[in-house]
């Protein structure tokens, strides 16, 4: 269980970080308070995600293992 809550919070790290920093350097360029606006949402998207990927993971996993069953 450790490995997939580091495993959630790791690819929610990255994930969201490089999201949040494409959208927002997109929508609102780089101005002067950029990094606080990039910091902001980050965190938001961040504790989005981790529950998400926590809620998520063991359905999605299924359903592939369902897709590509092992011969």
């Amino acid at each position: 269980m450790k490995q997939k809550i580091a495993a959630a919070f790791i690819m929610g790290f990255i994930s969201t970080g490089l999201i949040s920093f494409i959208i927002i350097s997109t929508n609102a360029g780089f101005s002067e308070n950029f990094f606080s606006k990039w910091c902001r949402s980050w965190m938001t998207a961040f504790t989005i995600i981790v529950p998400t990927i926590l809620f998520f993971g063991p359905k999605v996993k299924r359903f592939v293992d369902y897709l590509f069953p092992k011969k």
